[in-house]
């Protein structure tokens, strides 16, 4: 019988928002443990894809960009989606889609804000909230509603620290999309999140601060290499108040 050994260096127990990370460095490999223990839905990490260019060795920044960013796919039913779009399309049809945004960051979107809701859509925010903020965490009242054009796209940007805070949670309705984030000083650092219709998807911490995001349009919509057709998209956004350093 023949026994390698070989050095092993365990980091200590992380606990944030519901998840337990342990990473064991186990001679060249590294070894990531998630435990899930929070109650509601779970996130589906098979839904964000660690790009090519990202460097070998590099375990500790790769864990601390797809663990701050979640999808839930299926958040809401076609029923609660449905609901949703009855209540936003009124407000929207009174807007035209735009292409000149304040900071260049979008192309073919129109906007508004909704801070009261009918019963089973207060619900469905509820439940939004409920999922993807800290039971301490102040919202900012108003929902942003953000509708991308089919031929629109978001281009790479960091959301301005002084419009929200830590978290982000956005439903996506109509259509899936492709979100692109890149670290803003390290470009190497790459990695896809699939944002399925119907999905909702969470940003905080590192994929929050550290790293741009972009909704891929056009001949640029793949996913694994495959073409993502991209729809007109609206998503329901909520965020957190600005820390208050950050304030205007």
């Amino acid at each position: 019988m023949y026994t390698a050994h070989t050095s092993c260096d365990t980091r200590p127990i992380v606990y944030e928002a519901g998840f337990f990370y342990q990473l064991i460095q186990l001679g060249t490999y590294d070894l990531l443990f998630v435990i899930h223990v929070s109650k509601g839905p779970s996130p589906d990490p098979d839904y964000i894809e660690v790009l090519p260019s990202w460097p070998e060795g590099e375990a500790i920044m790769r864990i601390n960009a797809t663990s701050s960013m979640r999808i839930y796919p299926n958040f809401v039913s076609e029923e609660e989606e449905a609901s949703l779009l009855a209540e936003v399309e009124p407000q929207l049809k009174r807007l035209r889609y735009e292409y000149d945004h304040w900071d260049n960051a979008i192309e073919g979107y129109r906007e508004t804000e909704r801070d009261s809701w009918n019963e089973q859509n207060a619900a469905i925010l509820k439940r939004v909230r409920d999922t993807a903020f800290q039971p301490n965490a102040q919202l900012l009242p108003r929902a942003h509603i953000l509708d991308l054009a089919a031929a629109g796209y978001i281009k790479p940007h960091i959301d301005a620290v002084r419009f929200c805070g830590n978290t982000i949670a956005g439903l996506c309705l109509l259509s899936s999309a492709v979100m692109r984030l890149v670290h803003e000083s390290r470009p190497e650092f790459q990695l896809d999140a699939l944002l399925e219709r119907r999905c909702l998807y969470v940003m905080r911490d590192v994929s929050r601060y550290e790293f741009t995001h972009a909704v891929l349009g056009g001949e640029h919509s793949m996913w694994r290499g495959e073409k993502l057709p991209r729809r007109r998209r609206i998503a329901v956004i909520c965020r957190e108040r600005p820390l208050p350093e950050h304030r205007e």
